[in-house]
């Protein structure tokens, strides 16, 4: 489809791409889909809420480390986290989530 023709279909979707530059803020990266979305759907804290609090990539390998050792994760989920955090550091999990995240965002 070429432009003239989407402009001619879509009028008003057409200006509104033109009008506004919409810009999307990506603050994290999760390398694996599946089990981003799995982590989505709990009500609970997840690894990835206690990774998003870390301010360091020690602190992620600390948090990954100890959910392993607990037997939170699996091993193969463990090795995937911490070659995410050290090929692509710690906000590549999300954006910092700071004390009282819960209580002023919600569950």
């Amino acid at each position: 489809m070429t432009v003239e023709e989407f402009r001619k279909k879509f009028p008003a979707l057409y200006r509104e791409l033109l009008e506004r530059r919409m810009v999307l803020k990506i603050s994290g990266v999760r390398s694996d889909g599946v089990f981003g979305e799995k982590e989505a759907d709990y009500k609970t804290a997840t690894v990835m809420d206690f990774l998003r609090r870390c301010d360091t990539d020690e602190q992620g390998r600390q948090v990954i480390n100890y959910l392993f050792n607990r037997g939170e994760i699996s091993e193969q989920t463990a090795r995937s986290l911490l070659k995410q955090l050290e090929e692509k550091g710690i906000r590549s999990f999300g954006s910092r989530k700071e004390p009282g995240y819960y209580f002023k965002h919600g569950v």
